[in-house]
């Protein structure tokens, strides 16, 4: 079944290698967009015919299968530098963006009613405040009841973008953090309880009284879970959204680091979400497979172009349309084994 042609619009992907047959494409890698890329497939299925299965097996998982080309396209949430793209031969664009949220189990306390700053956010991380009740929260939070009991961490117990754009932040707001605990996709962390995916995150702090955890925010949402408000960089608090989420992306400079890799943690503005980033998609720049590729380009640019909207309605951000050209622009990087472009744009 072909593409319909509400794909054939300015910029769309000329269908020179379209089968007639529904094709799968097979994708790997981080938690974090998870929602929106089973959104996006749904959609895609019932407009195209075209399926795209898609494991959220964590960014570490995502790059590991990607490399094995095992699968068309990998995911990851922490981008690679472009001395790793070089070495892999990988082309790297973003899909969509997000924002990380800490959750908590604590009874009685309303979602977005407790907040953190980053400070306080890293001494819990780092071990250093272990109690609910302690007076770096209490005095955040007044009029907030808060329990005398242990505080229990959930962590990411596989290697993951989520983890490795948590502790970006926290190293950047706390030089203690940065120092005992570092930042990665894995981390040592000095105590606590391991979850697999933002999904085994988000099911450990629903069943732990007394524990906080770290997820993207459509996992807290979808799950009805405790969120907390965050003081961010301009000392302002703020809630997660895709309006506080797209006020940190609003000046990236997405030419500013090779495969559009760019830091969104930590922007300045009064709206903007403190741990906020896109999520990354790779592929081979050599093409095994050209059809495959062919088929999840295609993929992708039915979801930056018609699936904004599933996106925003699981509070993620769609990317901005002058960063969608750039992205489109770059996947002629994309070749068969002769050198010929495996995707050719129409003008």
């Amino acid at each position: 079944m072909k593409l319909t042609t509400r794909l054939l619009a300015s910029g769309a992907l000329a269908l020179g290698l379209a089968s007639a047959q529904a094709a799968e494409i097979t994708g790997a890698g981080a938690t974090f967009p998870a929602p929106v890329y089973a959104k996006w497939a749904e959609a895609y299925k019932a407009a195209t015919g075209h399926s795209v299965n898609y494991q959220a097996i964590g960014s570490g998982g995502g790059i590991k299968q990607i490399n094995a080309k095992t699968v068309d396209f990998g995911a990851s949430d922490d981008p690679l530098k472009g001395p790793d793209l070089d070495k892999n031969g990988l082309l790297q664009f973003p899909a969509v963006i997000g924002g990380i949220v800490a959750v908590v189990n604590l009874p009685g306390v309303q979602p977005g009613q407790m907040k953190l700053t980053g400070e306080v956010l890293a001494d819990i991380y780092r071990g250093a405040v272990t109690k609910w009740d302690d007076a770096k929260i209490v005095a955040l939070n007044p009029g907030v009841k808060l329990p005398s009991s242990a505080i229990t961490l959930v962590y990411r117990s596989d290697s993951s973008g989520t983890t490795a754009g948590f502790t970006d932040y926290l190293a950047q707001v706390s030089g203690a953090f940065k120092s005992e605990i570092g930042a990665g996709k894995t981390v040592d962390w000095k105590a606590g309880v391991g979850g697999k995916g933002n999904a085994g995150v988000a099911a450990n702090v629903t069943k732990i009284a007394g524990a906080i955890g770290y997820v993207e925010y459509a996992y807290a949402k979808q799950n009805s879970m405790t969120h907390t408000a965050m003081v961010n960089r301009d000392g302002k608090t703020v809630q997660p959204d895709d309006k506080t989420f797209a006020s940190a992306a609003a000046n990236a400079n997405w030419n500013g680091a090779p495969g559009f890799g760019v830091n969104l943690n930590n922007q300045p503005g009064d709206q903007a979400w403190p741990m906020t980033s896109a999520s990354f998609i790779l592929m081979h720049k050599t093409a095994e497979k050209p059809a495959r590729s062919l088929e999840a380009l295609k993929f992708f640019q039915w979801a930056l172009n018609k699936g904004q909207n599933l996106a925003l309605e699981l509070d993620y951000v769609p990317l901005p349309a002058a960063v969608v050209k750039q992205i489109e622009a770059s996947w002629k990087d994309i070749r068969d084994a002769s050198g010929k472009p495996v995707a050719t744009l129409a003008h």
